[in-house]
């Protein structure tokens, strides 16, 4: 019907299955061959399958304009905190919902449908085995309809002002209703399908304002239109299930359409609507759907907005404006929620896990040998500090793997510090990591310095005056961590065990610290 727009896999993601061993048992070995199950293909199922694993707490009546902010805020720092489903907003459309901190618990495990028992390491490194390492693509099927159509706004009837989407932090300039969202486009120079998650302001009832940082595939193709003098048609899914969510999050080369990609993790194709108004895919079981175009030169200032830094970095700009032709709904929606907070919060936990993953493939699909694992920290949002593990083999080969991580897709957009350790360190182990630096790297000759790298207007560091000049560039530092490779067989041995005799330790008197 329309699955020409869908292009075939560039093999950009994914690479050569033979190419990625799991690794030697030690780091991200445990449970990767195990086999993924999604238990839930809309959020609705995956709201019933946290509810089993009694992580759910059920709230009524709190305001969007002050009391879900503060809700939101509290429990996102904590790896253990319920999810938080919030009913009965006064002033919003009756029976609609805000679902928020989905991504924490166990039910971390249940969204990329793994064993609840997995760490998060071995979570990741199931994650990147399973999905990151596959080739299967399974491009959407299209129907006449879908729950999604069961409520329709058109014309004077559309209000997005009626659902609960909440004011997020105290100096946010308006309700935010796309945080847990991602936008659909489509490129018009060869028609492949972008799904991307870029935040989206309510300027008023048929109006949205959204942000995307340069760079990104939803401005590459905004840009291109723009050029052209050309609307654009955008389709926001404001409720999709969390893996859809995740993948639109994630780091997808051009080319590559996310919804083929959750087509190969479910073994089933992603069903879909044509839109009535733009002919874009709409997901047939989303909760929320909001369908119209960006005029070129249609403009309104956007934020500030509290961002994945910790910060206001972006302030307050003229950004593109979405008119709204079409809202389409559920009975009693269910609007995802997941807002930045100062990190680590819930936004660092699914990134951690997800980019940890791809960052180790892109590194082993770019010829690096024996890369044990690789994770993104929570601390810097999964951006800003990388640590890479590796066994060394030769010469040069830390410092091959540090430039790799820091300049490959994943690795790229907005970091800061790549930390390169042997294969003793556990990388996602904040305290083992910076020991590692502090004792095996040298300040005058453990540091490389990478310059005009690619950030973002996010980035508060970057100076107010290069801002105004367009300049969104940063600084890398590689730091090699590894014992020095012409003196690795002299460097003192550890006074700890082995990871294989620290997990034998714990098996057979953890039970001594509870």
């Amino acid at each position: 019907m329309a699955e020409q727009n869908f292009m075939p896999d560039p093999k950009g993601f994914l690479p050569d299955p033979m190419s990625t061993p799991i690794g030697d048992g030690t780091l991200g070995g445990p449970g990767s061959n195990a086999a993924p199950f999604l238990p839930y293909h809309d959020l609705r199922q995956w709201l019933e399958e946290a509810k089993k694993l009694g992580e759910v707490k059920e709230l009524s009546g709190l305001t969007y304009q002050q009391d879900i902010g503060m809700v939101a805020e509290m429990s996102a720092h904590a790896d253990d905190a319920p999810c938080f489903v919030f009913e009965d907003v006064p002033g919003t459309l009756k029976g609609s919902r805000l679902l928020v901190n989905f991504f924490a618990g166990k039910r971390k495990n249940m969204t990329l449908g793994f064993s609840t028992e997995l760490s998060k390491l071995d979570l990741s490194e199931s994650f990147r085995v399973n999905y990151a390492g596959m080739l299967k693509r399974i491009p959407p099927k299209f129907v006449e309809s879908g729950p999604v159509m069961q409520n329709v706004m058109q014309g004077e009837t559309i209000d997005v002002t009626k659902f609960p989407a909440p004011q997020w932090h105290p100096q946010d300039g308006g309700r935010y209703i796309g945080t847990g969202c991602y936008n659909i486009m489509r490129d018009p120079d060869d028609g492949w399908i972008n799904c991307g998650t870029y935040r989206v302001m309510i300027h008023d009832q048929k109006s949205l304002g959204f942000y995307i940082s340069p760079g990104k595939h939803g401005r590459v193709m905004r840009d291109k239109y723009a050029a052209r003098g050309e609307r654009m048609p955008v389709v926001i899914i404001c409720g999709g299930d969390p893996m859809s969510f995740l993948m639109g999050s994630s780091e997808v080369p051009p080319g590559v359409c996310e919804l083929d990609i959750i087509g190969g993790m479910r073994g089933q194709p992603v069903e879909v609507i044509k839109g009535p108004v733009t002919g874009l895919p709409i997901p047939a079981n989303a909760e929320i759907v909001i369908e119209g175009y960006v005029q070129p030169g249609n403009v309104k200032p956007e934020g500030p907005f509290g961002e994945w830094m910790g910060y206001y970095g972006s302030d307050v700009r003229d950004e593109p404006v979405m008119d709204i032709k079409a809202i389409y709904h559920r009975n009693d929606p269910i609007l995802l929620g997941c807002a930045p907070q100062r990190p680590p919060d819930e936004i660092a936990r699914y990134r951690a896990l997800t980019r940890s993953g791809i960052v180790r493939e892109n590194i082993v699909k770019a010829g690096v040998p024996d890369v044990v694992a690789a994770w993104a920290h929570e601390i810097g949002t999964a951006r800003l500090l990388l640590g890479v593990s590796i066994k060394q083999r030769y010469p040069g080969h830390a410092t091959q793997a540090g430039h790799v991580a820091a300049m490959c897709h994943a690795g790229a957009y907005a970091g800061r510090y790549v930390i390169v350790t042997d294969d003793d360190i556990d990388v996602s182990n904040l305290d083992e990591l910076i020991w590692a630096m502090l004792t095996r790297s040298d300040p005058a000759t453990s540091i490389d310095i990478i310059r005009n790298a690619w950030s973002t207007p996010l980035d508060v560091r970057i100076e107010p005056e290069r801002k105004a000049a367009g300049d969104f560039t940063n600084s890398r530092a590689i730091i090699n961590a590894c014992r020095p490779w012409h003196w690795r067989d002299k460097f003192p041995k550890v006074n700890a065990p082995t990871p294989e005799a620290a997990r034998e330790a714990r098996r057979r008197f953890g039970y001594l610290l509870k």
